[in-house]
């Protein structure tokens, strides 16, 4: 049986390939999140992983549910409304928790369309490029149904309440050039240099002090909720700890020697 998702560890990224491309890479069955929770649990428990990539195998990153299980008593939709809830909540609903409280970054590399709860995976990341190819919709209107995946809080975080209404309430298509004007992802490449480009970005990023990226991580993830005083104070604990590390006077002493850092997580 083929895995619903790959892993490969290079260099101290990871990157996670969603690989059902004949179905367009869905994540609503149970199976996938299993796989997505469990691989990303992992990497964030990890400190030898300082990022993650998550991709789509195929032409399509995800086009969110499986829409040939969603007829009554098929996929997550339960004949009873109060199973179907649940089905929610220990399914799906899963996946913007965890990937709210990590702190391991999580790149998103947009290979192609990215539909629904697809694009709202997309959203639970922390940065995300996309490919010339790449299309995203909120699109659960189309289907008489609502974000139910958390996309009503993800997108207006990303986008702004404005756009995220246009988007969710139309259910229209963006493209991946009007996806960048809309700050929906931070560049767009050619399609054959995303993974080129998302691997480049991550090791920037892998080369960091891998402490101080998770803390600055979840600081900024704590800064959409908490008032001002509430992040000095989280950012005046995390400096803290931060100035104890060995990385810390390693990075000081590298500078003042003018040459190159070497960061081990300690």
């Amino acid at each position: 049986m083929t895995d619903i998702l790959l892993r490969d560890l290079v260099d101290n990224v990871l990157t996670l390939t969603l690989n059902q491309p004949q179905l367009r890479n869905p994540i609503s069955e149970p199976a996938t999140i299993a796989a997505l929770i469990d691989a990303v649990t992992a990497a964030d428990a990890d400190m030898d992983v300082r990022c993650v990539i998550l991709t789509g195998a195929g032409s399509a990153f995800s086009t969110g549910g499986n829409i040939q299980t969603m007829r009554e008593g098929g996929g997550l939709n339960d004949p009873a409304p109060v199973r179907t809830r649940r089905n929610y909540r220990n399914g799906i609903q899963r996946l913007p928790l965890l990937f709210e409280a990590i702190e391991v970054p999580v790149i998103a590399a947009v290979n192609g369309p990215a539909i629904g709860a697809g694009c709202d995976l997309a959203c639970m990341c922390d940065i995300r490029i996309a490919g010339e190819s790449a299309k995203f919709a909120e699109s659960f209107v189309k289907l008489g149904i609502v974000p139910g995946d958390g996309g009503a809080w993800l997108l207006p975080r990303v986008v702004g309440f404005s756009m995220a209404s246009e988007m969710a309430l139309t259910g229209g298509m963006l493209d991946a050039q009007e996806a960048l004007a809309a700050g929906l992802v931070s560049r767009v490449v050619p399609d054959a240099e995303l993974l080129e480009t998302a691997r480049s970005l991550a090791a920037r990023i892998a080369a960091n002090p891998p402490h101080a990226v998770r803390m600055t991580k979840r600081l900024l993830r704590e800064a959409r909720l908490a008032s001002l005083p509430t992040i000095l104070e989280a950012s005046a604990a995390a400096q803290a700890l931060c100035h104890t590390t060995e990385d810390h006077a390693e990075a000081v002493s590298a500078f003042l020697e003018k040459r190159k850092p070497s960061f081990h997580g300690r």
